[in-house]
């Protein structure tokens, strides 16, 4: 499993990482970014592509 972490205090849910992963990170309907905590490891190039695209770098995961 991949576990994620979004540093909320730091993320400022510019949406970058729904393009990447548009079922693992969401918009809610007031523009804040949802999230599930963990996928499976077949989503791990789509979680890269999330991390690599944050503008703040807020996201973080490990593979377990």
């Amino acid at each position: 499993m991949i576990k994620i972490e979004v540093d909320m205090d730091t993320c400022q849910s510019y949406g970058q990482c729904v393009f990447e992963a548009e079922d693992v990170f969401q918009l809610d309907d007031k523009g804040k970014l949802q999230y599930t905590k963990e996928v499976p490891d077949d989503r791990l190039a789509d979680i890269e592509s999330a991390t690599d695209v944050c503008p703040m770098q807020a996201i973080s995961f490990t593979v377990s």
